[in-house]
């Protein structure tokens, strides 16, 4: 299975390799690694995994908070392809999806940052969601003015994300992980300039409202 672990640890050589060795002792593997933070003398870095089903979650946190200075913020299941700038692959296919640009997008989105659905919403009405978005969004009444990373009152964490020229909002959720990172924030940030910037982009907006 994959996973994804948030992980701090001590910003020194020899730190990662030891996180590894713990995680090699227990039978997962590191595919991936993204730098979140560092400052103060520590790092915030998300880990992507492969282990067995039979390693439980508690034994990795376990194992991984006996090594001095390691602290687990989260761990959850992601469906992420594990990859250098996976994000390029998926425009790659945004860029020739023609009319299919919107909808191919909004179920990236999720694999790309280990979130569990995504939806593009215009006048309170959702426009696409992802197979696993919920019947009904239950969201802030208005977009932000830029993207921002929240947490809906007994609900999931959020990306909530203006697409101003397409007179549309874009919420990408997460409910078993951590809330978003900012880093994260401005990663989807720029995902969305590329994608605006694509020529399919509105024929693909205005498929979707002609539903």
């Amino acid at each position: 299975m994959l996973l994804r672990v948030r992980v701090r640890l001590p910003d020194k050589p020899g730190s990662l390799a030891q996180v590894t060795r713990v995680l090699g002792a227990a039978g997962a593997d590191i595919t991936q690694v993204i730098v979140l933070d560092r400052g103060a003398g520590t790092a915030l870095d998300d880990l992507t995994i492969f282990c067995p089903e039979s390693t439980s979650r508690q034994d990795l946190v376990s194992s991984l908070e006996g090594v001095e200075g390691v602290a687990v913020e989260a761990i959850w299941t992601t469906r992420e392809a594990p990859g250098t700038y996976p994000e390029l692959e998926i425009l790659k296919y945004i860029t020739t999806a023609g009319d299919r640009a919107l909808t191919t997008l909004v179920d990236s989105l999720p694999v790309l940052f280990s979130a569990d659905w995504a939806a593009t919403t215009a006048g309170g009405q959702v426009v696409y969601a992802s197979w696993r978005a919920p019947q009904e969004l239950d969201l802030p009444a208005e977009a932000p003015s830029r993207p921002a990373a929240m947490t809906l009152p007994g609900g999931p964490h959020i990306i909530h994300a203006p697409l101003p020229p397409l007179a549309l909002a874009l919420v990408l959720a997460r409910s078993e992980g951590p809330a978003f990172h900012r880093i994260e924030v401005h990663r989807l940030t720029r995902i969305l300039e590329i994608f605006l910037s694509l020529p399919a982009t509105e024929r693909s907006v205005a498929r979707q409202l002609r539903k």
